[in-house]
């Protein structure tokens, strides 16, 4: 298919997607997006006892009319949300054996994400996390900041920062950024040293946070390819392994399961949603699955059940920004 016509399928496809938030995260007006205070919105959610100063526009007529004083609609006002695109651009991200690299592969995730959360007036921002200190870019609306967004990532990702990944630290630094609820959207391989599981379980209980995984298929398993010299692309620490040896095949597989299975352990410890992407898949039928299964689980079961309960807007600040 010529890349023409590959980029516009890929335009009608994403036109036709949406990223629903599990949490109500709507904060700024103007959304479409659950918000956690109370107000005039679409999405009824219970009545209360008219007070002086509310709007009559919102007596319930039918329940006024069963009782002997008069009611109130309440509802959640649309609004639009934070989402932060937290994405690694380490040396070990410049690597892959499959249909791309996972530096690629991150790029391909963060313009499809940002096309789908830019949407209704939710703001986008990006974290650039490697071996240095994170480069921010604050979210904001626009089509013009998300060309911005993207292009920060593809100048980070041509000279990736020589030394070992610290996520403890980026997520840290998320802490201290992100200030307001959020959408947040960690994308790495998660080769990175221990430590990042506490401020990741901290963030969970404010925002919502989907982990993406990108992982390579031989980071599973090793091919027969007589002996080879493997380098760690952060550290520089080389090995030199004969891979024509059946048993060190089969101890790296079994190694590279118990890994993944510890990690998979952590993060639903964290309280995280995760997507796996690997280079040797297309990313779009892996988002298209885990977006359909997102809309299913909100369908079903609405927010989740550690969300903050609702606060009731005062009726002098109604239509007021939220700061």
């Amino acid at each position: 298919m010529p890349p023409d016509q590959s980029v516009t399928g890929l335009s009608n496809l994403l036109r036709r997607l949406s990223w629903p938030a599990l949490r109500r995260l709507g904060i700024h007006l103007g959304g479409a997006e659950q918000s956690i205070v109370r107000g005039p919105g679409i999405e009824y959610t219970d009545a209360r006892e008219y007070t002086p100063g509310d709007d009559s526009r919102l007596i319930d007529w039918n329940l006024t009319a069963r009782s002997d004083r008069p009611f109130v609609k309440d509802s959640f006002p649309e609004r639009a949300l934070d989402a932060w695109l937290v994405l690694d651009v380490s040396p070990s991200m410049a690597w892959g054996t499959a249909r791309c690299l996972k530096g690629r592969l991150v790029n391909e995730m963060a313009v499809a994400a940002s096309e789908l959360l830019a949407r209704s007036g939710n703001r986008v921002g990006v974290i650039l996390f490697g071996a240095g200190q994170p480069a921010i870019v604050p979210p904001r609306a626009g089509r013009t900041h998300r060309m911005r967004l993207l292009a920060s990532l593809e100048a980070a990702g041509t000279t990736p920062e020589a030394g070992t990944t610290d996520l403890t630290a980026a997520l840290e630094r998320v802490e201290r950024v992100a200030r307001r609820r959020a959408l947040v959207l960690l994308v790495t391989d998660f080769l990175t040293a221990g430590g990042w599981e506490r401020p990741l379980a901290r963030m969970s209980l404010r925002h919502e946070i989907v982990a993406v995984h990108v992982t390579d298929p031989r980071e599973h398993a090793i091919p027969n390819v007589g002996v080879v010299t493997f380098e760690d692309p952060e550290t520089g620490r080389q090995l030199t392994v004969d891979t024509s040896s059946r048993k060190l095949r089969a101890r790296f597989e079994e190694a590279a399961t118990a890994q993944r299975a510890q990690l998979e352990e952590r993060l639903r410890r964290c309280r995280v949603d995760v997507l796996q992407i690997s280079t040797d898949e297309e990313l779009m039928p892996r988002l298209v699955h885990f977006l359909a299964t997102r809309r299913a689980l909100r369908s079903a079961r609405g927010p989740r059940p550690w969300d903050a309960p609702a606060a009731a807007i005062p009726a002098s600040t109604q239509g007021a920004p939220i700061r």
